[in-house]
């Protein structure tokens, strides 16, 4: 009888397992679906709404015009081809500068630092992230837009590069954090073979351990990345918001996020600069979209590899 009932017993307890087991699968397969909803919901809200602003503006125009000037007294314009090109501008500008500091500052927590070096500077870096894009907005107008004024004899700093300068602030701390992670993952008997080969601590760094998380560098770039795309406050307050065509990074620009920003709470309902806004945000959907994708496919491939 006693056997009987720890046997009941167990069946009962594996029961109850395999019930909360079932029960937790399917919370979190909804929740991913909740998920895959809501970003093919985003995507058909900007689609239909961009729909509605190329009944009356030409795609041709939307796309290599570099005029926008919605507001025009007479025809109005609208061409993102000068803001497209300063955002990847900005974008491209920051990330050739947080990218290399970014992977630098990651391998120097991991390989190099003391704990008492690494104690003090890791929550520092994660405290960047904290900091609001408006209060780094600022302080590219009061300190970084003197500074390149005065070094690059420029009338004002309100550039493409104070922009990217800022945007690869504002991304080194998720770049560092998720390279630094990945870095810590590579077997550490990777480390010691190389050691054991007589490598010394820069060329197993070098050679083995960063190579080892290529995959995991790459969706620490395309984080940064995304997070430089997406940015608007500072972008907004520190490019100087001209529309024209940029010649260089000294040259004032406006990006696509700073323009929905400015004109989404100005503009009349249902107009075709009212729809134009949204085909704007979709343009910058589809970017961020595809930027993900090839990243997660070049990633997967090294991740194949043993990367």
């Amino acid at each position: 009888t006693s056997i009987r009932g720890r046997i009941g017993l167990q069946f009962r307890e594996m029961n109850q397992r395999l019930f909360w087991d079932r029960f937790f699968e399917k919370v979190f397969k909804g929740t991913a679906w909740v998920a895959v909803l809501t970003l093919v919901g985003i995507f058909l809200m900007l689609l239909i709404n961009s729909a509605r602003a190329f009944e009356t503006i030409s795609i041709a125009e939307f796309f290599s015009g570099t005029v926008w000037n919605p507001a025009a007294y007479g025809e109005a314009t609208y061409g993102i081809g000068a803001m497209l090109f300063s955002t990847l501008l900005v974008t491209i500008g920051a990330m050739l500068i947080a990218v290399p500091l970014g992977i630098g500052a990651a391998a120097f927590l991991s390989e190099i630092a003391s704990p008492r070096t690494r104690n003090i500077l890791k929550p520092a870096i994660e405290m960047l992230a904290a900091i609001p894009s408006v209060v780094i907005g600022f302080l590219g107008i009061v300190l970084v837009a003197p500074a390149l004024a005065k070094i690059f004899d420029l009338p004002h700093g309100l550039n493409a590069l104070n922009g990217s300068i800022l945007l690869a602030i504002m991304a080194l701390p998720t770049l560092i954090s998720v390279t630094e992670d990945a870095i810590h993952a590579v077997p550490q008997h990777y480390k010691e073979a190389s050691y054991a080969l007589g490598a010394n601590r820069w060329e197993t760094l070098l050679r083995v351990t960063l190579p080892s998380c290529t995959s995991g560098i790459l969706v620490a770039i395309m984080l940064g990345l995304g997070r430089a795309l997406g940015e608007t406050m500072t972008v907004l307050m520190a490019t100087g918001n001209a529309t024209a065509m940029p010649n260089g990074f000294f040259d004032s620009v406006r990006t696509l996020t700073a323009t929905v920003a400015i004109e989404m709470g100005e503009v009349p309902f249902g107009t075709p600069h009212y729809f134009s806004l949204f085909a704007c945000a979709l343009v910058l959907f589809l970017i961020t979209l595809l930027v993900n994708i090839a990243a997660e496919r070049v990633a997967a491939g090294y991740r194949r590899k043993g990367q």
